[in-house]
């Protein structure tokens, strides 16, 4: 498997690499990104857990790279800045994500992982312009669900792994936790009141708290290890749920534009594009997420 990596000398591309690399499935990887010196740096270092991984390489690469990849993981962007909302990236890497949709062929055959923010209005540009179908454009937004199932572990005093939770829609301000789908270890679990709020404050105030840091840098190991966890979903299926961004037609009522919902991945990319029956609140809140994915798509 050939995995290129558009925006590979960057906090997230890295990590993504190195994840990859990690999982010891034999795959190419290719750093593509116009810092030279840094893709260099990342490719001297990475080369040593090759040691780890027989069967697997990494390069720098180009464009050109985009041809033959079996995933094209686009995580290029312009540098990160406080700010109180992704979208204020949204111009800029539209201009970015153009470039990279513009160098995929036709006849195509690979699958793209965008990861790049604000990712459902960017997911939901690149589909036309890569002139590719729905099911092989999917965005990275794992991270909303992670920080919910944080948030409520912290507030249930219960160990990381043991809760299930689920968040659709926007990757951003309006997205919805879906809090009937609570379990833990296995069972339901309704959270109210205080705990619902608090582990709801922590998921919607995570971004904002993280940029005010003004640390430079984005949720790299995270991302990293969510994105390179996507990339073995499409190479070996399965039944998981992944939360994904994908344009929607008709799904849950919406159509023409992208939000996360649940989806089963494998070659070739989205296999199935779960329809969970949410309650009439949660089904308007996701709407209403569209309605402003929808909108900013419109803007650039």
């Amino acid at each position: 498997m050939k995995v290129t990596l558009v925006g590979g000398a960057g906090g997230v591309g890295a990590s993504t690499a190195f994840n990859v690399l990690m999982s010891r499935r034999p795959c190419d990887v290719v750093l593509v990104d116009p810092r030279a010196e840094m893709v260099e740096s990342h490719v001297m270092d990475l080369e040593q857990t090759l040691e780890w991984c027989p069967g697997s390489s990494v390069r720098g690469g180009t464009a050109a790279d985009v041809a033959d990849a079996d995933v094209l993981v686009v995580s290029a962007a312009v540098p990160l800045s406080l700010n109180t909302s992704r979208h204020v990236y949204l111009a800029d890497n539209a201009r970015i994500l153009d470039r990279v949709a513009d160098a995929i062929p036709d006849g195509w055959s690979g699958v793209a992982i965008v990861v790049t923010n604000p990712v459902d209005p960017l997911v939901t540009r690149f589909v036309p312009r890569s002139r590719l179908d729905r099911r092989r454009v999917v965005g990275l937004t794992v991270n909303d669900t992670l920080r919910l199932r944080t948030g409520i572990a912290r507030e249930l005093g219960v160990a990381p792994g043991h809760v299930e939770a689920w968040v659709l829609g926007e990757h951003g301000e309006t997205c919805v936790p879906l809090w009937d789908r609570v379990r833990v270890d296995g069972e339901p679990c309704a959270l109210v009141g205080a705990q619902r709020a608090a582990a709801d404050e922590f998921l919607r105030t995570w971004y904002l708290r993280h940029v005010a840091l003004d640390s430079g840098r984005s949720s790299t190991w995270t991302t990293g290890a969510g994105t390179a966890r996507m990339v073995a979903a499409l190479a070996d299926g399965g039944d998981d749920v992944w939360p994904a961004s994908v344009v929607l037609e008709g799904e849950y009522g919406i159509d023409g534009v992208a939000v996360s919902v649940p989806v089963a991945l494998g070659p070739g990319g989205v296999r199935a594009i779960h329809e969970w029956e949410l309650d009439a609140d949660d089904l308007a809140a996701l709407h209403a997420s569209a309605a402003v994915v929808r909108a900013a798509a419109a803007s650039v």
